[in-house]
């Protein structure tokens, strides 16, 4: 069935934010009016995360969880809940509670215009040093390499037109360019400043590592973008499914 909006939430051991975000969630949709489904991507977590997500979803029909065989990272995630997504825009957002749902509504309303509608992380709460300072670095010149110019590539809070990202062929680590991807696509961007909380549960799962990845990358970055979207180019495998759990 065609929904209007599908939700994607890649999860690794997040265990105390599973019920808080889907409350959230679910308080935002319900002023929506959307047609929607919320897809769980469980990316091989080893606390109780996924246990939480079968509550969750034998509570709320519209939530389908995607539980991997094991850890395979984030592009991976993005791929397997863009794979399934069956509605016509897609919202992409971390599990950790530092997003706001709050802010979905304003970025649908701007999708209705735009195929790619990117959160900014103006007044970021995490460090200054090692994750402030290297993404504003790493933000400046990605936009100089790809030719989309946001401020905050790495806000997992955005909203794509499904034919933007569904057909896009992905490596490890390429969700971090997904604007630049997509674009290729549908070249209407826009962004918006959205709120940025503190984590409260979990640990990050990212360091100062990841820019420098973002930096090395930016030498290919022009053959990941041609890449992405060559319909002769292999597909590679990201992901092992171990279930889905959805209500029938």
């Amino acid at each position: 069935m065609s929904l209007d909006l599908s939700l994607v939430i890649p999860l690794h051991n997040e265990e105390r934010n599973v019920a808080p975000l889907h409350e959230e969630l679910m308080r935002v949709l319900r002023t929506m009016t959307l047609r929607h489904e919320v897809i769980f991507i469980d990316d091989g977590s080893t606390d109780g995360t996924f246990a939480q997500l079968q509550q969750v979803q034998a509570m709320d029909g519209n939530v389908r969880v995607i539980r991997f065989t094991k850890n395979f990272g984030q592009t991976a995630a993005f791929a397997a809940g863009f794979a399934y997504a069956r509605g016509q825009f897609i919202v992409t957002l971390d599990g950790d509670l530092q997003n706001d749902p709050a802010d979905i509504p304003r970025l649908v309303e701007l999708a209705r215009r735009y195929d790619i509608v990117c959160g900014w992380r103006k007044d970021r709460k995490d460090d200054f040093l090692t994750r402030h300072v290297p993404s504003v670095a790493a933000n400046w010149l990605l936009g100089l390499v790809s030719g989309v110019r946001i401020h905050d590539n790495g806000c997992s809070l955005k909203v794509f037109r499904s034919e933007v990202v569904k057909p896009l062929k992905l490596r490890p680590g390429m969700h971090r360019y997904l604007p630049a991807l997509a674009s290729q696509l549908g070249g209407r961007v826009t962004e918006v400043v959205v709120n940025h909380r503190p984590r409260q549960f979990g640990q990050s799962k990212y360091g100062l590592s990841r820019t420098f990845k973002v930096v090395a990358d930016l030498t290919r970055l022009r053959g990941l973008m041609r890449q992405a979207i060559d319909p002769q180019a292999d597909t590679a495998t990201l992901y092992e499914v171990a279930e889905i759990v959805e209500t029938r």
